[in-house]
């Protein structure tokens, strides 16, 4: 009965160890900022669509800050709020929902950082997963069903020649 016991604690303990270990594998690398260029904004993704064979997306642009601009652009806009720094660590200033087409090029690199990856409700960050330009078009454009909306995620598009041509979704802790 003891040697039971000893192999059971033994086990879970080997399980354990292995389910952490994969975990730290897995998701080894920190979080980093997304660098910002003089070609890059940040937006809110409101649709894609395809106008005359070019692919378009809407989106409201923003004003994305994290850290010490985070606390600043924070402490500026919500005063009252008794709070001394922003919750999260990020904040979003919004002035202007107005839409803006953007034109995507059709080799535009897309970098994600969560959503619904094997349709098996998978929402594990993986730092910069590169997904085909079709496979975030296809995520816009799904009904409720369960999927991550990623229209709820801020991104930031690298622009060149007046086109799309990187897509980074921010994570957002």
């Amino acid at each position: 009965m003891m040697k039971r016991h000893a192999l059971g604690i033994t086990l879970t303990i080997l399980g354990l160890t292995a389910c952490i270990s994969t975990a730290s594998a897995y998701s080894s690398k920190a979080y980093e900022p997304i660098a910002q260029t003089p070609d890059t904004i940040t937006v809110f993704i409101d649709g894609m669509k395809d106008q005359g064979g070019k692919l378009s997306l809407q989106a409201d642009q923003i004003e994305w800050y994290e850290g010490k601009a985070a606390d600043d652009a924070f402490a500026k806009h919500e005063p009252d709020s008794g709070l001394t720094s922003a919750p999260d660590g990020y904040y979003i200033v919004n002035d202007d929902d107005t839409l803006q087409s953007y034109e995507v090029d059709p080799h535009a690199a897309v970098l994600m950082q969560i959503y619904d990856h094997d349709s098996l409700y998978s929402t594990t960050t993986e730092w910069n997963k590169s997904i085909p330009l079709s496979k975030l078009e296809s995520l816009f454009h799904e009904a409720d069903g369960g999927q991550v909306d990623v229209s709820q995620y801020p991104y930031h598009l690298t622009l060149k020649n007046g086109k799309v041509v990187r897509i980074v979704q921010q994570f957002i802790p």
